[in-house]
């Protein structure tokens, strides 16, 4: 289905006032995003995403109506992931949360355009040669199985490792070779004035860190959605949609990261449905057979995912304190018999 091009300007203009209000209404320069702020903001994003789901529902029909539900769905939490990467990012480079929020603005900003060209590029490549739809299906399982294992071999020591090897990336340490950098980020610039001469601040090293990792998280979450749907007009505003709240979430999540432990795990799940899907749908297609998994079916199947997910890792986290919270008793408990 061919989408008129009035919604495409019409949506290009949403997304440009959107961002005019998130940059200079919603923020202030240098200003520390709070929590309770950043839980309306989230709230905010995600009503209007909902609000331009009905629209769709009402302009284009149900069906892709609920293929832009799925879609943005996904892409939410696939980018949950992301947000584990911005607090490693951010701890690695040092950068003072009052500047946080810009370099996540103009990380997004840099998204909107790559997460363009990607989903061109892939809905291109179908259009074109019919059987990567099995190439893409296998690559999302095999990427689910590979999360799952790496959850599993994953601890604390290499957590840490990881924070410190992001200031040692490949990109970042070539931007160090040819460009003169500076620890100075005072005036919250990415680029500082110094005798003449600009030197690149921690905040543009960690702005590419971001950028990159975007790509890496793209490469993954595109074939995912492109399962769901391949009208690029849902496909993008869901894309787009998912990414204009994630610096909100990430300001009104990072203190309780600790609360998804198991998201990770449904993410994998979801990963390895979503590519079989992919693989089973497109077979029913040019096989002519009656087994196809329709897109409310899988709606129900990832929400349930999630939500059993986000369930269990508040209670393993509930257990977990009140196992911090029982050891000081037991070793207090323990000194007296001595």
């Amino acid at each position: 289905m061919e989408t008129s091009s009035v919604f495409w300007i019409g949506f290009l203009i949403l997304i440009v006032v959107l961002l005019i209000l998130d940059m200079f209404v919603f923020h202030k320069k240098g200003e520390i995003v709070s929590v309770k702020k950043a839980l309306w903001l989230s709230l905010f994003w995600i009503s209007l995403a909902l609000i331009f789901n009905v629209i769709v529902y009402f302009i284009m029909g149900k069906e892709l109506a609920f293929e832009f539900l799925t879609a943005y769905v996904i892409e939410k939490s696939l980018s949950v992931d992301n947000l584990f990467v911005f607090i490693l990012i951010f701890s690695s480079f040092k950068i003072d949360p009052k500047y946080q929020h810009d370099v996540l603005f103009w990380g997004i900003l840099g998204a909107l355009v790559f997460r363009a060209i990607f989903i061109f590029a892939g809905i291109a490549l179908i259009e074109r040669f019919a059987w990567i739809m099995y190439v893409f299906g296998g690559f999302l399982v095999i990427t689910g199985i590979k999360m799952v294992l790496d959850n599993f071999k994953e601890n604390k020591q290499e957590e840490n490792e990881s924070a410190k090897d992001l200031n040692q990336n490949f990109f970042v340490s070539l931007i160090r070779k040819y460009f003169p950098t500076t620890d100075d980020m005072s005036d919250g610039k990415f680029f500082k004035k110094i005798n003449g001469r600009h030197f690149a601040t921690p905040l543009f090293m960690s702005l590419i860190v971001i950028e990159l990792t975007d790509l890496v998280f793209a490469v993954d979450s595109i074939p995912a959605v492109l399962a769901i749907s391949t009208n690029m007009f849902i496909v993008y505003t869901s894309n787009i949609f998912a990414i204009l709240g994630l610096r909100s979430l990430y300001f009104a999540l990072r203190g309780v990261m600790d609360y998804f432990h198991y998201l990770k795990y449904a993410l994998s799940i979801i990963l390895v449905f979503i590519g079989s899907k992919m693989m089973i749908n497109h077979f029913a297609h040019t096989q002519n057979s009656e087994f196809y998994i329709p897109t409310l079916t899988s709606l129900f199947i990832i929400i349930a995912l999630i939500t059993v997910s986000i369930i269990a890792s508040v209670i393993r986290s509930k257990k977990m304190e009140k196992k911090v919270i029982a050891e000081p008793i037991i070793n207090t408990s323990e000194r007296k018999e001595i």
